[in-house]
């Protein structure tokens, strides 16, 4: 399965899409991080590390996860 790794420096998010349901969760939380318009889409320095922490917990997929 196809990771893709974001860092911002202290934590790197990984994202897995084949395991992403597009529930729209880490958009809606965190705009400047998540933006699926945008390459990359996901920019972690918009963001502290304790609000991208929280956030990832939160995907119901699973398809964030935090490395």
């Amino acid at each position: 399965m196809k990771t893709n790794e974001y860092s911002n420096g202290e934590i790197t998010i990984l994202w897995k899409p084949e395991k992403c349901i597009h529930a729209g969760i880490c958009v809606k939380t965190l705009p400047k991080v998540y933006n699926p318009k945008e390459r990359p889409w996901i920019k972690p320095n918009n963001a502290s590390t304790a609000a991208l922490l929280d956030q990832v917990s939160k995907c119901p997929s699973g398809a964030l996860s935090i490395k």
